[in-house]
């Protein structure tokens, strides 16, 4: 479900007995998240965010590369 452009809320997950969670079919299609795939957890007081990892390491690339010029 789209909010607004780029702003999504695919719904409520519930935390199961193992500390797990299903991520909805809507995000996981939207996001190209397939079984498998590594996601960063992060977060603040506010809340928290899943990252899949190859974002990350992205930004951590370019960061890094900005620094050695």
């Amino acid at each position: 479900m789209q909010e607004q452009e780029g702003k999504y809320i695919f719904g409520v997950v519930k935390v199961g007995d193992k500390g797990q969670i299903v991520i909805p079919r809507d995000a996981r299609n939207t996001y190209g998240i397939k079984p498998g795939d590594a996601l960063l957890m992060v977060g603040d007081q506010r809340g928290m965010a899943l990252v899949k990892t190859e974002i990350f390491q992205s930004a951590v690339d370019q960061v890094m590369e900005g620094l050695s010029k």
